[in-house]
C-alpha cells in the first residue's frame, strides 16, 4: 500500500499546527506570556544545577516536557514548530505515528517538575498535537536547590535565581531542611540576607562575642521570622492578599513596623507582636473598605 495517503494527512497536520502555532504566539503577545521553551542553558546558568544522574527508562507526562537544551526555539511552549523549516522532519514523524511505527525514547533532561527536551523534539511535538499524554523517555536528572514547573515565569525565574543566592549563602536548606522560604518579591531575598546580617551584629552585642553565620541563620529564622509566619497562619490574614506568600507578608511585617518607627515614632516591638499589629491595621483597612458598601445596603433597607 502506497504511504501517500499518510504523506498527505502528515502535511495537513503540519500545516494545522503551525496556524495554530501563529494562533499561540498573537495570543502569548497580547497576554504577556512566554512564547518560547524553556532554555535548559538559561535554567543551568541561574539556578547553579548540578548532574545530570541517570534515572533510566521512563513514562513521562508529556505536559511536564517545557524546555529543550538547544533548540528552545524552534518550537513554541507548548512545543507547536515555530518555522516551516522543520516540516520534512515533523511530517516523517508524523507518518510514524499514522502508520504505527515504534520509534525510539525520547531523552530528557529533568529539572524539579520541568523536563527538558536532548533528543526528540519533533516526536514531543508530534505528540503533543495528537494529544498523547505520555512518552517513554531516558532520563537524566539535574539536582536543585529550587523547585521549578512548567508554567513557570520570566519573573518567577528571576526570583529563584535570587532564592539559590540566598540559600548558598545560608545554607538554610540544609541548616533547616523544613524551611522552604517562597516569595514574589523581586529583592525579598537580598532584603532576608540584610535581615540577618543586621540580626547577627546585634546578636554579638548581646552576647558579647562573635557569632557565626550559621548561628545567626538559625537564630534569625526561629526568633524573627518563624514568629511572624506563625502570627500570619494562626489569624488567616494571607487570604486578604491572594497571589502573596508568608515570605512577602514577613517583609511587609518589618516594613510597616520600621514606617511606624519612622513616622509615628512608634518603639520597635518584638516579631510577634509586629506581625500582630500589622494584621489589626489591615484588618481596619478592610473594614473601611467594605463599610461603605454595607452603609448603602442599609439604606436601601430603610426604603
Amino acid at each position: 500500500m502506497t504511504d501517500q495517503p499518510f504523506s498527505e494527512q502528515a502535511r495537513a497536520d503540519f500545516q494545522r499546527a503551525r496556524f495554530k502555532a501563529f494562533l499561540h504566539r498573537v495570543w502569548d503577545s497580547l497576554s504577556g506570556q512566554r512564547t518560547t521553551l524553556l532554555s535548559y542553558d538559561d535554567i543551568k546558568e541561574k539556578l547553579h544545577i548540578g548532574g545530570p544522574i541517570y534515572r533510566g527508562l521512563q513514562t513521562v507526562r508529556v505536559d511536564q516536557i517545557a524546555g529543550s537544551l538547544n533548540r528552545y526555539h524552534e518550537f513554541d511552549r507548548i512545543f507547536l514548530p515555530a518555522s516551516e523549516k522543520l516540516a520534512d522532519r515533523w511530517q516523517s514523524v508524523n507518518r510514524a505515528f499514522y502508520q504505527d511505527i515504534s520509534l525510539p525514547p525520547v531523552v530528557l533532561y529533568k529539572v524539579g517538575e520541568v523536563y527538558f527536551v536532548v533528543d526528540g523534539h519533533h516526536r514531543v511535538s508530534v505528540a503533543r498535537e495528537k494529544g498523547q499524554e505520555f512518552i517513554e523517555a531516558e532520563v537524566r536528572e539535574c539536582a536543585t536547590r529550587v523547585n521549578i514547573t512548567p508554567d513557570i515565569k520570566p519573573e518567577d525565574l528571576e526570583i529563584l535565581e535570587d532564592k539559590v543566592h540566598f540559600l548558598e549563602r545560608t545554607s538554610l536548606d540544609r541548616l533547616i531542611p523544613e524551611a522552604n522560604i517562597k516569595l514574589t518579591i523581586p529583592d525579598g531575598f537580598d532584603r532576608m540576607l540584610e535581615h540577618i546580617a543586621v540580626h547577627r551584629y546585634f546578636m554579638g552585642l548581646d552576647l558579647k562575642r562573635d557569632i557565626s553565620e550559621e548561628e545567626a541563620v538559625k537564630h534569625w529564622y526561629e526568633t524573627v521570622y518563624l514568629p511572624v509566619v506563625n502570627v500570619i497562619r494562626e489569624t488567616g490574614i494571607l487570604k486578604e492578599f491572594p497571589g502573596k506568600t508568608e515570605g512577602d507578608l514577613y517583609l511587609w511585617v518589618l516594613d510597616h513596623q520600621h514606617y511606624l518607627a519612622e513616622e509615628e515614632g512608634i518603639p520597635l516591638q518584638p516579631p510577634e507582636e509586629a506581625a500582630l499589629i500589622f494584621v489589626g491595621d489591615q484588618a481596619r483597612k478592610t473594614v473601611r473598605k467594605r463599610k461603605p458598601k454595607e452603609d448603602t445596603k442599609d439604606k436601601k433597607r430603610k426604603k
